[in-house]
């Protein structure tokens, strides 16, 4: 029950930062499962499993207060797709804390750039389709293999390229629910075929995922009126400013100093 009510705390504040940000349930709630020591391809397995209930739930909330860019759903969507497929299908095979510093140097160059884009109020501009498709497969497979990563990816890189930040983030978190499907199934394959030889020891995890899914749905139906209502000038702020902070803090975990 303890550990139950941990996540539910974890999955409540993770999901609020992250219905109104567009990014940080899938870092924060795995950073803290790495920290009670699950393995990365489980910590992974299980965030995605609970972000199947919780993406669909904020993706409502998002649609629902029209914060989604329609034109820029589908293929963000099935970009997304095809790269979290490749990254969890090779989380499942090797050590994904490869690719982690180009993660964090990533976060920290696009928050930096969002700060000052804040600063500079530069307005938002259309963004072209085409773009969607490379920017959603590299952000579909950083989250598969980070377990987690594809809203501060995506999000970051929309409104850095001029998008305005409410649409980035419901366009982002609404393609995320099909992200999440796309890559459970996949980890579900792995466990089915035997090339994931780890995933027996799930089951132990439940209780930490059940908290997870039940602390983001309660928070998640509050993403879209919070994306909405807060100015477009002190979101881009935020956003840029959280990306400085999941980049600072995942550089110090890279470095040692935060187990």
């Amino acid at each position: 029950m303890e550990t139950f009510l941990l996540f539910f705390v974890v999955g409540a504040l993770a999901q609020a930062v992250d219905g109104a940000l567009g990014m940080a349930y899938g870092v924060i709630s795995s950073s803290v499962l790495l920290a009670f020591g699950v393995p990365p391809a489980m910590a992974s397995a299980s965030v995605h499993g609970a972000e199947v209930f919780t993406t669909a739930a904020s993706a409502g909330s998002h649609m629902w207060h029209r914060n989604v860019d329609w034109r820029l759903l589908t293929p963000l969507a099935l970009a997304g797709v095809i790269g979290g497929v490749l990254g969890a299908y090779v989380l499942t095979g090797i050590e994904g804390d490869i690719i982690k510093p180009f993660i964090v140097a990533y976060l920290a160059a696009m928050g930096v750039y969002i700060v000052w884009r804040a600063g500079h109020d530069i307005k938002p501009r259309r963004l072209p389709s085409w773009a969607m498709a490379p920017t959603g497969m590299v952000g579909g497979f950083l989250d598969a293999v980070g377990g987690g990563g594809w809203g501060s990816t995506v999000s970051s890189t929309l409104i850095a390229a001029g998008q305005e930040p409410r649409r980035a983030i419901g366009t982002c978190n609404t393609a995320e629910f099909f992200l999440t499907v796309a890559i459970s199934a996949t980890f579900v394959w792995a466990l089915v075929t035997g090339h994931w030889a780890e995933a027996g020891a799930l089951e132990n995890h439940a209780a930490a995922v059940g908290g997870l899914v039940v602390g983001g749905l309660l928070a998640a139906p509050f993403a879209g009126l919070i994306a909405k209502r807060v100015p477009r000038k002190v979101l881009t702020y935020a956003v840029g400013v959280l990306l400085l902070a999941l980049a600072g803090f995942q550089g110090l975990q890279l470095a040692g100093v935060l187990g």
